[in-house]
């Protein structure tokens, strides 16, 4: 058997000497390595050997099997190199030719229509204002007027951070930019107490919610907020407002309509919807045979706000809403799934 062994190991690395091409090279691996091959027999045959003898032969069949492996690996790199030496002394390289032009990137959808929607309030006199994605449950849901058995706290929807010291005010991700509308009147009543200034201001950012991701919810979305606070604002000024932005974004000819609805922080509340851009209003699948599509909340800031932002309700009024971008996004590209636009495939990008 070890005779056999020898003959196997000097027939192999005999025939591999001569193999010059890669397609040879594998099928020399099958036939002297594989399943089938003389060298697999013999490992198959070890159990019919007597105790003293099994062990001399399967020593050598391992090495037999490591040098086979070894001789093929460096043929492997030798055929290689001789292949790699044959496409550069016959193929010629035209140094002349122009270079393969980059690809070049592109705005992501979701912010194509955020900078849109951010554009059209800038154009109607809203300032940008930014705050933390990482909020105290004080700003997220107290100040807004969330009574304390709101849904909305508990931990199936909200992402909680730490408890805090006290365990009444505990850190979250915030579930909206709303936050951000305390924040915003309470630094701008800063510069005056007594007589702050009226602000007019649009609020983008991420926001997180726990909640099952399907083709219509994601765990996060972007999303646009508008505030406005002064002496003497109306629910007029607010549909006056929105009726404006909605000819700006989606046409001169587009029509509006506001439903009752209710939000803790603003009272009244609405939801307005816009006429569907798709069938015009005839009923189509996009708007589910209604004719109108549903875009974004809005309402009259709750006193409480007010006051809690630092502005005395009964001077100052002022009206919010939401919005957002990867909704509208997903009703005027007819898009049905939201999760598209955190999948990064580029076959879905590339039509943006």
């Amino acid at each position: 058997m070890l005779e056999k062994l020898d003959e196997i190991q000097s027939s192999a690395l005999q025939a591999l000497y001569s193999v010059m091409d890669e397609e040879s090279l594998q099928s020399w691996r099958v036939t002297h390595t594989g399943r089938s091959s003389a060298l697999m027999q013999v490992f198959s045959g070890l159990g019919q050997l007597s105790k003293e003898e099994r062990p001399l032969v399967g020593q050598k069949a391992n090495q037999v099997k490591l040098a086979l492996e070894a001789a093929f690996n460096e043929h492997s790199q030798v055929i290689q190199k001789a292949a790699l030496k044959r496409s550069l002394e016959g193929e010629h390289l035209d140094v002349s030719l122009p270079g393969r032009p980059l690809r070049g990137g592109h705005l992501h959808p979701a912010t194509q229509t955020l900078r849109r929607i951010l554009g059209i309030l800038a154009e109607m006199g809203f300032q940008v204002y930014t705050s933390s994605e990482v909020e105290t449950d004080e700003y997220n849901f107290q100040n807004l007027n969330f009574p304390p058995d709101h849904p909305a706290r508990e931990m199936q929807d909200s992402f909680y951070v730490e408890a805090g010291e006290r365990g009444d005010n505990p850190v979250l991700l915030r579930t909206h930019t709303s936050p951000g509308q305390i924040r915003a009147m309470r630094a701008a009543a800063a510069t005056d107490p007594n007589n702050p200034p009226p602000i007019r201001i649009a609020l983008p950012g991420m926001c997180f919610r726990y909640e099952q991701i399907t083709a219509r919810s994601e765990v996060q979305f972007n999303q646009v907020e508008g505030l406005a606070v002064g002496r003497s604002i109306t629910f007029s000024d607010l549909k006056g407002t929105l009726n404006d932005f909605a000819r700006r974004m989606f046409g001169q000819n587009a029509r509006t309509r506001f439903r009752a609805q209710h939000f803790p922080f603003t009272e009244p509340s609405a939801e307005m919807d816009v006429e569907c851009f798709v069938c015009g209003g005839k009923g189509c699948p996009v708007c589910k045979q209604s004719g109108w599509l549903e875009i974004l909340g809005c309402g009259m800031v709750h006193p409480l706000v007010l006051q809690n932002g630092g502005y005395d309700p009964l001077r100052y009024t002022g009206f919010a809403f939401g919005m957002g971008p990867e909704r509208q996004a997903m009703l005027r590209y007819k898009i049905e799934d939201i999760r598209y636009f955190w999948g990064n495939d580029v076959r879905f990008l590339e039509q943006f």
